[in-house]
């Protein structure tokens, strides 16, 4: 049997193979179990007759669209390609569809995403978006839609988190310039009230408390998580006196900006000027000096938000909400 584009059916793989719709069915899906030399009959007819599912089909009669979405606050950061290639390599093998989406920061985007991605019926939502309210994660969990939010607080009423210890991360990251000797260490962060933003400055301000080093508000820049903000934060930090002997970054970006004004005032890194990121970047090794940094696990991030949702998908885990923290790594380079 063929449909009416000409192609084969479920139904015609069915036939071939000596089986019921059901058990091809159930072969494509993956979630029933069938005897080895079943599969291997099916999937040989659909390889030979080069059956393709048909997704809307499939959609309209287990009432799912078999895809994801991620909502992101900036595209263009290379920490969350990363976060959705981690996605994919696990929502490809089970058959789901990776959609991406930008809530670029100031968040008032973010409503209108959320309400387009749910009107198009996704399964599952990834939410990363820094901006996000209460209110926007109310109307994901008022409408069914699974959900897992890539960092910020955990709270149960919110489902599932996934993050990394930023704590921590920046925590290492400031010791280990303060142990290599550096005086006036400044943090050039992102927005000023994201809570990656926060986060990270807990970690410096508690390295720095642990050392007893005085917090001066003045080494202190709030701006954006780009290069842009980075660039910002240099200039200003740069024109103090005395100035900063060391600048630790909210992320690789920010990081990149400072380099870009280092390089246009002449200064040596690290012999005059310590400079550190976080997140890990590809860019991070790139550029020169190469950046002392903290690993952000970020495919593995995405891949443990995509595992945990489809857990709650397939109803094997449907108990009280989850919050797992992945290990950060510190990477020293040339930069420090």
């Amino acid at each position: 049997m063929t449909n009416v584009s000409g192609r084969p059916d479920i139904a015609a793989v069915a036939e071939a193979a000596g089986v019921s719709v059901t058990t091809v069915s159930h072969v494509l899906s993956g979630r029933r179990p069938v005897s080895d030399a079943t599969r291997a009959k099916v999937e040989a007819v659909i390889k030979e007759l080069g059956y393709r599912p048909n997704p809307s089909a499939r959609s309209l009669r287990t009432h799912r669209s078999e895809s994801i979405a991620l909502i992101v606050p900036d595209i263009t950061n290379p920490f969350y390609p990363a976060v959705a290639a981690g996605l994919q390599d696990v929502l490809l093998t089970k058959g789901y569809l990776l959609s991406v989406s930008d809530a670029a920061l100031p968040s008032r985007a973010l409503p209108e995403v959320i309400r387009h991605v749910l009107a198009r019926r996704v399964d599952g939502i990834v939410l990363a978006s820094y901006g996000a309210t209460d209110q926007d994660i109310t109307e994901i969990a008022r409408s069914g839609t699974k959900l897992v939010r890539l960092g910020g607080r955990f709270r149960a009423e919110f489902g599932d988190v996934v993050r990394a210890d930023d704590v921590g991360g920046v925590h290492d990251v400031v010791s280990h310039l303060i142990e290599r000797g550096y005086q006036r260490i400044a943090f050039v962060n992102g927005e000023r009230d994201a809570h990656p933003s926060r986060i990270r400055l807990e970690g410096y301000e508690r390295a720095m408390r642990e050392a007893g080093r005085l917090i001066d508000p003045d080494l202190i820049h709030a701006g954006t998580f780009t290069r842009a903000g980075g660039v910002e934060g240099a200039q200003l930090l740069l024109s103090r006196s005395p100035r900063p002997d060391a600048i630790v970054c909210g992320n690789d970006l920010i990081a990149v900006g400072v380099l870009d004004v280092t390089r246009r005032l002449g200064l040596s890194v690290p012999g005059e000027l310590a400079v550190t990121g976080y997140d890990d970047v590809e860019a991070a090794s790139l550029v020169t000096p190469a950046l002392t940094t903290v690993h952000n696990p970020a495919r593995e991030i995405g891949r443990t938000c995509a595992r945990m949702l489809l857990d709650r998908l397939s109803g094997d885990y449907d108990d009280v909400a989850r919050e797992v923290v992945l290990a950060h790594r510190l990477i020293v380079r040339e930069s420090s």
